[in-house]
């Protein structure tokens, strides 16, 4: 209680924050649930519902065919790994602890760690369901054949470092407008579930509507991601570069606006969500 604390060297300050993200990826993890093993259970169910879906989806409706020349389930995996990776990285960031959160006040705890945490722990938990489905398909189903795997990688954190450039936007106006933040946040989740591209690809699109989707840097990723995935399909309507500069702009965006958020903080904050 009455610890004073030192001047601290920069390996001792990075202790100290890697310490301070670890201890908060837990707790964000166990937010979903008291048991860690159950957050990730639930989340690979949650992933595999919405494979089966669009499964039962595309069978009923005679589009297997409309399908790249491949595994049909990894091509529905591929699009759905995205998606939830990068809608579920928007939502926790925009979740994660404010300027005016009780945790700001033990020291040294800061905006930045939280997001950082909430953003990790989104990562973190996608990943392991990711590997545990991929695994059991390829033991009990079928072997899995991916043609480059990191490129495949790749995409996915590439997915995960745009949803961090959107979730960190829209935090930086949540406490200004929370109720017109949470209303946007929804509508861009259920926007990406059309306009993510995960049900087709790129190049069978006719122009008038490829000028639909290509403003989304999502509907890039899942497109580049597939070209690294199938070794007979490659993009040519779609780039990586987009992606990456529209996420690098929307950070540089969030964390500008974050900052001055956090300088006009207020307690009274609290009494608008």
């Amino acid at each position: 209680m009455f610890q004073q604390s030192g001047p601290k060297t920069t390996i001792q300050s990075a202790i100290t924050i890697f310490e301070l993200v670890y201890h908060s990826i837990v707790r964000s993890v166990r937010k979903t649930h008291g048991n860690a093993v159950m957050s990730l259970v639930l989340n690979m169910l949650q992933a595999v519902i919405f494979v089966l879906a669009f499964f039962v989806m595309f069978s009923l409706l005679g589009l297997k065919g409309a399908a790249i020349r491949g595994d049909f389930l990894l091509y529905i995996m591929s699009g759905i790994f995205l998606f939830m990776t990068h809608t579920k990285t928007m939502g926790a960031v925009v979740g994660a602890e404010g300027p005016a959160s009780p945790m700001m006040k033990h020291a040294p705890m800061n905006t930045a760690i939280a997001i950082l945490a909430a953003a990790l722990s989104t990562l973190y938990i996608q990943m392991l369901s990711l590997l545990m489905i991929l695994f059991v398909y390829h033991v009990a189903f079928t072997p899995v054949v991916i043609e480059q795997p990191m490129g495949a990688l790749g995409m996915l954190l590439l997915g995960w470092f745009s949803g961090l450039g959107v979730g960190l936007v829209f935090l930086s106006i949540k406490p200004w407008y929370p109720n017109l933040v949470s209303v946007l946040n929804t509508v861009y989740a259920r926007v990406n579930m059309i306009a993510s591209g995960k049900m087709f690809v790129a190049n069978s699109l006719p122009n008038f509507m490829l000028a639909m989707f290509d403003w989304n840097p999502l509907f890039h990723q899942i497109d580049q991601a597939r070209g690294f995935v199938f070794i007979n399909y490659t993009p040519r309507n779609t780039s990586v570069e987009y992606p990456l500069y529209v996420a690098l702009v929307l950070l540089t965006i969030g964390l500008m606006g974050e900052f001055y958020t956090r300088r006009q903080a207020s307690l009274s904050w609290g009494s608008k969500r």
